[in-house]
C-alpha cells in the first residue's frame, strides 16, 4: 500500500506543470459558463420590468400651501392674554344641577365652559378651606383693531384684577397691561384693549352665514400654553344652542382641535377670515374631543360695534313675549306656522299692542319668522324706542299691529321687580350673604308659581359673595334660611343679621326658569 502511495506522488510531481494547466483551464471554464448564466437572467429581468412607469414627486398641494399661507397671515394678529384674580373659597365653586339626589354626576351637563373646567377653575369636594387663592388663567384673542382693540371671550377676562397681553412678536417674558373695554354675558364675548406706540397687525372679520357644512377652516390660538398653535378641521353644523333655554347663542359646530387656551382665539376660512370665536367644547375628558363651538363673526361684529360704543354695554331690543323654546308639530297644527306665544308680560310692548296668549307671530317688518330663535333675532338687533310692525294669526285669521321695541334688560328687569328710583335704598340694604333681595309681588308669585306672599326675590348677587359661592342666581327666590320661613324684606334681613362666622346657612331656592322644582344650596358661612 505504501509503494503505491509513493509511486502516485512521484508521478504527480513530475507532471506539475500539467497539472497546474489543468486547473487552470477548469477554473476559467467555469467562470465564463457563470458569467452567462448570469447575465441571461438578468437579460430576462430587464425584459419583464421594461413596462413599468418611474416614480414621480408631484407638485405641491394647493390646500397645504392655503393652509400655511393662512398660518402666516393670521398668527400676529392672534394674542396670548393672561389673567389673574383671587378666589376667596375655591371649593365652593362646585355647581350642582338641581335634581340630583345622589350628587354622584356635579356638573350636570357635558357642556362647561374654559374656565370652569381648564382655566384653574378649583372646584373640589371635601378638605379644608384654604382661604384666598391668586390664581391664573390662560386665554387667547384676536386683535381686530391696530389701535389695539381685541376681541376675546368674558370668561377669558371676566373678574380679572390683572389682564396682560402677550403678542407673537414681543420676547419670551414680555406682556401688556389690557383694560376691558366691555363684557356680554349673553354671548359670552369681551372686548379688551392694550396701548402701544405702534399699529398692531388686524385680522379681517368675515361673514358667517356663507360658511357651508363640510367648509375648512383652522383655529388658531394657545392651547395648553403653546403659543401660535394652528388646528384644521371643517364646518361640522351650523346654528347648534348647546345651552338650553338660553338665547343669542347659536354656534357654529367644527372638529378643529380646540383646548385649553384657546378660548377666545379666532376660527378662520380659507379666506382668512374670522368666521367665529372660539368658545367652548364638548367633553367628558377635559379635552379635545373633536366638538368644539365658536360664536359667529356676524354676531361677533353686533356685540362688538355696541361694546366699543360709549356705554360699552349690549342693548337689546324685546317686545315682552313668551314662547316654546322648542315648539312640537302638533303646536304648529293647532297654532299656525310661526311663533306661539305662551306669555305676555304684562305691561310690555306687546301687551300694549293688543298681542295675547295664543297669538301666533308669523313676521317681522314683512320678513317670515318661524321659530322663537328668528324671532329673538330680528327684535334684539332693533333698538329701543323704534316700532316695528308684526304680522300674526289669530284664531286661524291674519292681522298685524305695531309694537314699541323697549329695553330688553330693563323689561327683564322690571319683571324681577327692579325700580330704578329704589336702587339706592336697595344697595343699602345689601346683605351680608352678598344678595340684595326685595318681597315678591303677587303677579311675580303667580308667574313664578309661589304661595302669594311667601319669599323674596333675588334682585343682585355681589360677585365672589357666599350667594355666588352656593350658586345662588339673580331672579331665584328665596323661600327659607336655615328652615326659617322668609316671607319679606324684614324676614331676611333679620334672619341674615343673626348669622355668624363658621356657622352653616342653607337656603330653599326656588330657581328662576327651572319649572317649580326647589333646590338646597349651602356652605359654612366665611
Amino acid at each position: 500500500m505504501h509503494a503505491l502511495e509513493g509511486a502516485f506522488w512521484s508521478r504527480l510531481k513530475a507532471n506539475r506543470l500539467a497539472y497546474s494547466v489543468t486547473i487552470a483551464a477548469t477554473l476559467a471554464v467555469g467562470i465564463l459558463i457563470g458569467t452567462i448564466v448570469s447575465a441571461s437572467v438578468k437579460g430576462k429581468e430587464n425584459a419583464k420590468s421594461g413596462d413599468a412607469t418611474p416614480l414621480t414627486i408631484p407638485a405641491p398641494q394647493q390646500l397645504s400651501n392655503a393652509f400655511s399661507q393662512i398660518s402666516k397671515q393670521l398668527e400676529p394678529t392672534v394674542v396670548n392674554i393672561n389673567t389673574e384674580s383671587t378666589v376667596k373659597n375655591p371649593h365652593r365653586n362646585l355647581r350642582r344641577a338641581p335634581g340630583n339626589d345622589d350628587n354622584t354626576n356635579p356638573d350636570g351637563s357635558p357642556f362647561d365652559d374654559f374656565f370652569d373646567r381648564f382655566f384653574g377653575g378649583q372646584g373640589g369636594q371635601g378638605g379644608a378651606d384654604p382661604g384666598p387663592i391668586r390664581q391664573r388663567s390662560l386665554g387667547s384673542g384676536v386683535v381686530v383693531d391696530s389701535k389695539g382693540y381685541i376681541l376675546t371671550n368674558r370668561h377669558v377676562v371676566e373678574k380679572a384684577d390683572r389682564v396682560r397681553v402677550h403678542l407673537m412678536d414681543d420676547p419670551a417674558g414680555v406682556q401688556h397691561d389690557a383694560k376691558v373695554i366691555g363684557l356680554d354675558q349673553e354671548t359670552d364675548l369681551a372686548v379688551i384693549k392694550i396701548d402701544l406706540d405702534h399699529a398692531l397687525p388686524v385680522a379681517k372679520l368675515g361673514n358667517s352665514d356663507s360658511v357651508q357644512v363640510g367648509d375648512w377652516v383652522l383655529a388658531i390660538g394657545s392651547p395648553f400654553g403653546l403659543s401660535e398653535t394652528v388646528t384644521a378641521g371643517i364646518i361640522s353644523a351650523k346654528g347648534r344652542n348647546i345651552v338650553p333655554g338660553r338665547q343669542f347663542q347659536n354656534f357654529i359646530q367644527t372638529d378643529a382641535a380646540i383646548n385649553p387656551g384657546n378660548s377666545g382665539g379666532p376660527l378662520v376660512n380659507m379666506n382668512g377670515e374670522i368666521i367665529g370665536i372660539n368658545t367652548a367644547i364638548y367633553t367628558e375628558t377635559s379635552s379635545y374631543a373633536g366638538v368644539g363651538f365658536a360664536m359667529p363673526s356676524n354676531t361677533i361684529a353686533q356685540v362688538y360695534n355696541q361694546l366699543i360704543g360709549p356705554e360699552h354695554k349690549v342693548t337689546r331690543g324685546s317686545i315682552g313675549v313668551q314662547f316654546s323654546a322648542q315648539p312640537s308639530q302638533a303646536v304648529s297644527r293647532v297654532y299656525g306656522e310661526g311663533v306661539a306665544i305662551s306669555d305676555v308680560v304684562a305691561g310690555s310692548p306687546a301687551e300694549q299692542a293688543g298681542l295675547k296668549v295664543g297669538d301666533t307671530i308669523t313676521a317681522v317688518d314683512g320678513k317670515k319668522v318661524s321659530n322663537g330663535d328668528e324671532l329673538v333675532a330680528e327684535i334684539a338687533s332693533r333698538k329701543p324706542g323704534s316700532k316695528t310692525k308684526l304680522g300674526y294669526m289669530r284664531n286661524g285669521k291674519g292681522s298685524d299691529t305695531t309694537v314699541t321695541i323697549a329695553d330688553r334688560s330693563k323689561l327683564f328687569a322690571a319683571r324681577l321687580g327692579d325700580d330704578d328710583d329704589n336702587n339706592e335704598d336697595a344697595q343699602a340694604k345689601e346683605s351680608k350673604l352678598g344678595v340684595t333681595v326685595k318681597s315678591v309681588t303677587p303677579e311675580l308669585a303667580e308667574r313664578m308659581d309661589v304661595p302669594a306672599g311667601k319669599g323674596v326675590i333675588v334682585q343682585e348677587v355681589k360677585p365672589g359673595s357666599f350667594a355666588e359661592d352656593v350658586s345662588v342666581n339673580r331672579g331665584d327666590i328665596i323661600l327659607e334660611v336655615n328652615k326659617q320661613p322668609v316671607n319679606s324684606e324684614d324676614d331676611f334681613h333679620r334672619l341674615e343679621a343673626s348669622l355668624k362666622s363658621g356657622q352653616d346657612v342653607v337656603f330653599l331656592v326656588k330657581p328662576r326658569g327651572r319649572g317649580s322644582s326647589t333646590v338646597l344650596p349651602g356652605n359654612t358661612l366665611p
